[in-house]
């Protein structure tokens, strides 16, 4: 029996929400991951387990928004990825010492489960057809995952690095195989369900950005250079709420009126992909900061204070873009400067590099709500042919 379709929004459902709390544990984990091993291997580390974590939570949602949550075989599917994504995000911490199989196994059976699910709860034959490509894809993929859970040390970081390249390969082709491929035109999809899931997901986000700053303030001396360090960093993170929400009704209304949501679908969730990350550096660069404000910022330090907002604000920037043919030249200032903020101040105290990355996000939320032309003006984006 073929699915009715479905309307492009929906109401997010109570289990969605409880869907969600096991994320709010993952992102914190991938923080503590980030901030106990600050280097290039911990970091390319994080950016691994970060990758599966994200897949884990954004196919299941892109499947729900195919299959209503109201339906009773789709609660029993979240149920039974929320059950084992516990366990996976549980073993974040030591995924890459004597958690590898736990993660990997829970992380493989979350993916290729709810794919096989998929194919057998009366899709149309266009999403059937890609749903089959799309599990091709992840078992490719297993048998790398599976041999870096056999392996140690930076063997197992190789093989687990290039089993999350041809994830994001295959996401970002629309899992295409020879002579079969997605015309996304073709697909009913409630692409404003996923953007409200999107949304709700970044709050959890910003709510680890403040747990993080609330934890790091009440583990410091309270001292004014604790007080303001801590009002720093959760000043920063309301320049960048603001940044992410006051274009909401403009890109809700663009779901809703699109002709193609797939495709405005696939840009959303590429760019939440890039501005979480973003996020989990923050409240990184924020704790470090609180502990020692008065150390040279350094460059790690320096990283996450200013790189973590430029990849948000670059992922939001770039989905502007693709939606309204919009590049607002403010924000392209703004990454900018946040570049020549992270390679000027090394030297600086931590304090002032963490003043400087919140001033420049300040600044250019002051521009934003002041400009006369800002994003209520923008248009939607021409139709276009579906790249893919």
């Amino acid at each position: 029996m073929q699915l009715p379709e479905g309307p492009a929004r929906r109401e997010v459902t109570p289990l969605e929400l409880f869907f969600d709390l096991v994320y709010v544990f993952a992102i914190g984990q991938l923080s503590h991951q980030l901030l106990a091993h600050p280097t290039w291997t911990g970091a390319a580390q994080t950016l691994v387990l970060y990758g599966a974590v994200y897949a884990a939570w954004a196919y299941t949602t892109w499947a729900v928004a195919l299959v209503p949550a109201e339906n009773p075989r789709t609660r029993r599917m979240l149920t039974a990825v929320m059950f084992a994504g516990l366990f996976m995000n549980a073993a974040i911490p030591r995924a890459f010492d004597d958690a590898g199989w736990v993660f990997v196994g829970a992380f493989l059976l979350i993916h290729i489960g709810r794919s096989v699910w998929l194919l057998t709860v009366g899709l149309d034959p266009v999403n059937q057809e890609h749903f089959r490509r799309v599990l091709v894809w992840f078992v490719a993929a297993a048998p790398l995952w599976l041999t870096g859970a056999a392996v140690d040390g930076g063997a197992r970081l190789t093989w687990w690095a290039a089993a999350t390249l041809i994830e994001l390969v295959g996401t970002w082709t629309a899992h295409p195989l020879p002579g079969r491929r997605l015309d996304s035109r073709e697909v009913t999809f409630a692409g404003g369900h996923l953007l409200e899931r999107g949304r709700l997901f970044m709050i959890i986000a910003f709510g680890e950005t403040i747990l993080t700053t609330g934890t790091a303030l009440t583990g410091a001396p309270y001292e004014p250079m604790t007080l303001l360090t801590a009002g720093v960093a959760l000043t920063g993170t309301i320049a960048l709420f603001w940044l992410f929400f006051s274009r909401s009704e403009h890109i809700v209304r663009h779901y809703e009126e699109t002709e193609d949501p797939i495709r405005a679908g696939r840009s959303g969730v590429y760019s939440l992909m890039v501005s979480v990350a973003g996020m989990i550096a923050v409240a990184a660069g924020d704790e470090r900061v609180i502990a020692h404000p008065a150390h040279h910022a350094g460059i790690t330090t320096n990283l996450l204070l200013f790189g973590g907002p430029a990849l948000y604000t670059a992922a939001q920037t770039w989905h502007g873009a693709t939606l309204f043919d919009e590049l607002p030249r403010a924000r392209l200032v703004a990454l900018s400067a946040l570049v020549i903020g992270c390679a000027v101040t090394p030297a600086a105290p931590a304090y002032l590099a963490a003043l400087v990355a919140a001033a420049i996000i300040v600044t250019l939320v002051a521009f934003e709500g002041r400009s006369p032309t800002g994003d209520a003006g923008a248009k939607p984006a021409s139709p276009r042919r579906p790249r893919y």
